[in-house]
């Protein structure tokens, strides 16, 4: 089984993951103690809340350094926390992939597994990774860059049906959040989604609660903590996302680049 270590468990990182283990791979992923997953019906990350998750009918089980093998060994995804991707050195990946989507490289190397694949801006093909995959909306999302960086990151969400920046909500304040809405409920201009310290987080449109950061956690001010999709399709809310989909196919296609390049995986080295 060729085994693939995943940096994030997002919704993006959890395209890839997906992506992977519908190839056959075997799929190990890492987080942080207390995720700030926005789309929480379709990211692994949710497991370290939940204790598991079964997206698109793939199980995803939070586990620790002691027994990811048997979860692995059964089919399923793996979400373990480390932040510091340490579970590498026993896990011995024949893949890495970095999905974490922080706009920079915060601690991947070349030197992290035989193929090491960097999602997004932050990362060099041929420095400190083997390929960049292209995570920007548009002509070149998906794109296996074997030379070079992504797009940098401009900082204002893609454009769905015409709405962009408007289509994300951010915390008004620092405090804790509270639900009145969940995740795929159709909601109108000015409903009230969710609640930060009793300040109001409202609609700004009409359109479908796309994700919201988990309930009860403590948050900064201007922090994203929700999407409203103009979309009016509640399904879109509990099934990868067309970018997700598209991010884990260019990590399979480049992994699979770079194993027949290094006479990997069972097949023919070429030049």
């Amino acid at each position: 089984m060729i085994k693939v270590l995943i940096k994030g468990a997002g919704d993006l990182a959890s395209g890839v993951a997906m992506a992977f283990h519908k190839s056959g791979f075997q799929v190990l992923m890492t987080e942080v103690e207390q995720p700030t997953v926005i789309r929480s019906t379709v990211a692994f990350a949710t497991s370290v809340f939940k204790g598991e998750i079964k997206i698109e009918g793939v199980k995803g089980k939070h586990v620790t350094a002691d027994n990811f093998k048997e979860c692995l060994d059964a089919g399923n995804i793996g979400i373990i926390i480390d932040p510091q991707g340490a579970i590498k050195d026993k896990y011995k990946p024949d893949v890495l992939v970095d999905a974490i989507l922080a706009k920079k490289n915060i601690g991947t190397t070349i030197n992290d597994a035989p193929i090491v694949i960097g999602c997004g801006p932050g990362f060099s093909a041929g420095e400190d990774c083997h390929l960049v995959i292209e995570t920007k909306r548009g002509h070149y999302l998906g794109r296996v860059i074997e030379k070079g960086a992504a797009i940098e990151n401009s900082g204002i969400p893609g454009i769905v049906e015409g709405r962009g920046l408007e289509r994300v909500l951010y915390s008004p304040v620092e405090g804790m959040v509270k639900h009145y809405k969940k995740i795929g409920d159709i909601v109108d201009e000015g409903d009230i989604i969710l609640k930060v310290e009793e300040i109001p987080v409202t609609s700004p449109f009409k359109g479908v609660i796309r994700g919201m950061i988990t309930e009860g956690m403590i948050v900064p001010k201007a922090m994203k903590i929700g999407d409203v999709d103009p979309r009016i399709e509640p399904q879109f809310c509990f099934t990868i996302s067309e970018k997700a989909m598209a991010i884990g196919r260019a990590s399979v296609e480049g992994s699979l680049l770079m194993g027949r390049r290094k006479g990997l995986f069972g097949v023919g080295k070429y030049e």
